[in-house]
């Protein structure tokens, strides 16, 4: 009892204390260049993928050749999906179930969503139910009978992880890794009720059900083949064990498809349920996820691309075509109305901006290396390329980007600045090189500055080059003439430069773990300290515009830092990006984020958000209930109109941890109820969006 009213003082003098919380006024815009595909459904003409970033649709009107069609971003990591109707239901890991209107494949708009307990791993809809596959959370029933306010019906907590799930009848089939399969009876959507396990060494990562047998892909041990025919005693017929891990089974007619991770796609001939045979095989190039039949065809999410096989011969299965989806977005560099993104396995990608709320793919290049950096000027676009050094690429017609040069660097190239007619690269161990580019077809060596360190980023800056030297620091170089580079000063950063950023005399230095630096570099020779933010992550990138820097924090995604007392910086707002933030760029009103996964378009409103509001009084929501609450607490509010109505927790830092509704509503008396089983004691903070009007709200967990 002691230690819970120590607790409770503690927290109830932060929560008077904290007057400010910094303001989480960054709103997502546009994204894409999406890549890390894991399910694909086919309807028609179309292949519905459900990529980390959202939703991507493809029309396979001819399989040989499947084109892009449209995307809708979703916040999560997509896992799975399934297609009802005119919906796509996608299971969006820590975001949980997400609702698409695909009824113009065009046009894919985000309707509703229900936050599952655990993560949304996979998704099985019948009739007005949607069944998710939960992770830690086992089975959850969602009602969809309005697809736009999905409503919680049931669950139940299986033994293991609930990795995938198939529905047949009353009955659902639950894929429970190390617990093998659960068997529940599902009549009453509101009470899953146990029926039967099969639990045997085999992990459990999906199941196909179809007649009397159940098809479970079970990783390192293959096919298992189960007859359900008296679901209360499931018994194993038989088995295959394939090559690789069995991630995913489909079945069709007498033959099993499996989706074998590092060994491609695995078709077993399965006319005899008791004893399993090889058909034939694929050896495809990515890492299989998962398999859906149709047809003469197989469609596999393969991390990076979505592979069609033309399986009319299943002894001898062939590629048709396939989607080649960006590998990992590492840079970004505004020019205009376009932004060149350093793609890490796929080299250049030009993506048009000029409406960031829905960038499209122009034209790419395919460098030889690994694009790691990129830096526009004129008519060129120059990539650090790691072991490829720098190739530059001619972006005159952004549809037709062409390679018209390079140059090998010794070492591994990992960013490039311009300045007239040199090149600076940073060439990890290999110092910083610097290329006569007078002449784009034929760039040659000029000088090198070396380091003791790995170089990871470089700004030049009138006279000097500023180098972030890991982990030696910031080292500044005279480069007046570039064929003389001379050392003239350093400072040594408590962390692990990443990378540099100069205005007026001031550096900007991401410093790894230790967050953003800032060092007075009036005079070169003697840089001094002036200030220090501590971001929450791994500062990979800085970009400094007005009063705030921006820094790509990877894990923690985008930081912004306010910079109006370069002596004491503060973190002023954030956005946790799906993936990890290497990059950040600022154009303008708007903010480009190379975060791995795709390429993100932010919006940032410096106003912060204003606790005190004025809002129309027929908007309300007043003090969650219970306060302090211990795991679970309600959130009541009431809507005068009917709203797109959104309402996201945040923690004592501001950072955005859950999302707890994000759906249109009708005009009354709402509730939520926030499960906060998994989180640590502390001040909280939740915050109703709903059209115009906005309100924010304190709360204490205290266990």
């Amino acid at each position: 009892m002691k230690t819970a009213c120590t607790w409770l003082a503690i927290l109830l003098g932060l929560y008077f204390a904290s007057s400010e919380i910094y303001a989480q006024n960054v709103e997502y815009v546009g994204s894409t260049l999406y890549s890390e595909v894991r399910d694909t459904k086919v309807v028609g003409n179309y292949a519905y993928c459900a990529f980390f970033d959202g939703l991507v649709i493809l029309n396979i009107s001819n399989p040989t050749s499947p084109i892009y069609v449209s995307k809708c971003y979703l916040p999560g990591t997509a896992k799975g999906l399934d297609i009802s109707g005119d919906y796509a239901y996608v299971a969006d890991f820590s975001y949980g179930l997400r609702i698409i209107d695909i009824s113009d494949p065009a046009n894919p708009v985000y309707v509703g969503g229900y936050d599952t307990q655990g993560q949304a791993m996979d998704v099985d809809v019948s009739g007005n139910y949607a069944f998710i596959a939960d992770w830690n959370s086992g089975l959850e029933a969602i009602n969809i009978s309005n697809p736009a306010n999905p409503v919680f019906a049931g669950a139940y907590d299986t033994p293991g992880t609930a990795l995938g799930i198939s529905i047949q009848g009353n009955y659902a089939y639950v894929a429970d890794d190390i617990m093998g399969l659960q068997i529940l009876n599902i009549s009453n959507p509101a009470n899953p009720a146990f029926i039967a396990n099969f639990d045997t060494a085999f992990n459990a990562r999906s199941v196909f059900v179809v007649g009397n047998y159940a098809y479970v892909a079970g990783y390192v041990f293959g096919l298992v083949v189960l007859d359900i025919s008296n679901p209360a005693v499931p018994v194993c017929t038989g088995a295959y064990d394939t090559e690789g891990d069995a991630e995913d089974v489909a079945v069709l007619g007498d033959y099993a498809y499996i989706a074998d991770f590092t060994y491609g796609l695995q078709i077993v001939d399965i006319s005899n349920p008791y004893d399993p045979e090889y058909a034939g095989n694929l050896d495809t190039l990515g890492y299989a996820y998962s398999v859906f039949v149709l047809g003469n065809y197989s469609y596999m999410a393969e991390g990076t691309n979505v592979q069609i096989v033309d399986i009319s011969n299943e002894a001898n299965p062939v590629l048709a075509g396939a989607y080649n989806a960006p590998s990992s977005a590492y840079s970004v560099f505004i020019q205009g109305n376009y932004a060149y993104v350093g793609d890490y396995s796929y080299g250049l990608q030009v993506i048009n901006v000029s409406n960031p709320a829905n960038p499209g793919c122009n034209g790419r290049y395919d460098t030889p290396g690994y694009a790691n950096g990129v830096f526009v000027q004129g008519n060129y676009a120059y990539v650090a390329d790691d072991s490829s050094g720098l190739r530059i690429i001619n972006i005159s017609n952004p549809d037709n980007p062409v390679s018209v040069g390079s140059f090998d660097t010794p070492g591994y190239a990992q960013d490039v600045c311009i300045q007239g007619d040199y090149a600076f690269i940073a060439d990890r161990f290999s110092g910083v090189q610097i290329i006569n580019i007078s002449n784009p077809a034929n760039p040659t060596y000029t000088a090198r500055f070396d380091t003791t360190g790995n170089v990871y980023g470089v700004y030049v800056l009138g006279n000097y080059a500023y180098v972030a030297d890991n982990p030696v620091g910031l080292l500044i170089a005279n480069i007046s003439d570039p064929a003389h580079p001379v050392y003239t000063g350093s400072y040594d950063t408590p962390g692990y430069p990443q990378d540099v950023f100069v205005r007026d005399n001031y550096a900007y230095v991401a410093d790894g773990s230790a967050g953003l630096h800032i060092i007075n570099v009036s005079n070169p020779a003697h840089p001094t300290f002036v200030g220090i933010c501590d971001t929450p992550d791994y500062a990979r990138e800085v970009f400094v515009q007005g009063d705030y820097a921006y820094v790509a924090d990877d894990l923690s995604g985008l930081q912004i830092v306010n910079i109006s007392n370069l002596a004491n910086p503060v973190l002023a707002a954030s956005f946790d990006t799906p993936g990890s933030a290497k990059s950040v760029f600022v154009s303008g009103d708007y903010i480009y984020i190379a975060d791995g996964f795709m390429i993100m378009v932010l919006s940032f409103n410096s106003t912060g958000i204003d606790d005190n509001y004025e809002s129309p009084t027929a908007f309300s929501i007043p003090q969650n209930y219970p306060n302090p609450f211990n795991a679970q607490t309600t959130i009541h509010y009431t809507l005068p109109v009917s709203s797109d109505v959104s309402i996201d927790i945040f923690d004592i830092t501001g950072r955005k941890i859950k999302t707890l509704l994000s759906a249109h509503q009708e005009a009354g008396e709402h509730e939520v109820v926030w499960n906060a089983k998994d989180r640590a004691s502390g001040i909280y903070f939740y915050r109703l969006k709903a059209g115009e009007y906005s309100e924010t709200e304190k709360c204490i967990l205290l266990k």
